[in-house]
């Protein structure tokens, strides 16, 4: 009987992955977190240090099926080349097991399913942004430096000899790089 090793992600820092613990901690030996890490990044190290660690024998895992893998395509490599060495996918809001056939089959088409919802959102969204930007709605991060700071910034730079940018950005509050890519708007 091998290890069974939970693991954990949640895209945002100030996200907790409290109900996520609550529901692996009964059905896990171990869990591993991945925290500030969407499933979409490049890079997960928390799941790809998993994945080397695991052994013929042991089953990863996982709250629901979209907390692990970035695509369907993702989801379907991965269980293979899991079943390949041996290893079971267990994800439990699911009740699933991919070491039957049956389990493997109905894994394919919920992988399926997540990536279409996970489209579907990000298309909605796209949507809700467009028609924010239509109305007039300014999206983003508000800006660090208004026009007048700019125009003072700049009037600075230009007539005093001793003012540096890095002093400007610490006496403004920003990064050196808010400061240049505001002039540079300017």
């Amino acid at each position: 009987m091998g290890r069974k090793i939970g693991y954990l992600r949640v895209s945002t820092g100030d996200q907790s992955p409290d109900r996520q613990i609550d529901g692996l901690e009964s059905e896990c030996d171990e869990l591993r977190i991945e925290q500030g890490v969407s499933a979409s990044a490049k890079s997960r190290p928390v799941f790809e240090r998993l994945l080397v660690d695991l052994r013929a024998g042991d089953t990863l895992v996982v709250w629901d099926l979209d907390r692990a893998f970035r695509s369907s395509l993702d989801a379907i490599t991965v269980a293979k080349t899991l079943s390949q060495r041996e290893i079971h996918l267990h994800i439990v809001t699911l009740h699933m097991d991919t070491s039957t056939p049956a389990g493997r089959f109905v894994y394919t088409l919920l992988a399926a399913l997540a990536e279409f919802e996970r489209d579907t959102l990000r298309e909605r969204t796209k949507q809700g942004l467009e028609a924010a930007r239509k109305r007039g709605k300014t999206l983003g991060r508000p800006r660090k430096l208004s026009d007048k700071d700019v125009i003072y910034a700049r009037h600075l730079l230009e007539h005093e000899p001793r003012t540096t940018i890095t002093g400007l950005a610490r006496s403004y509050g920003c990064s050196r790089h808010t400061l240049i890519r505001a002039l540079d708007a300017a």
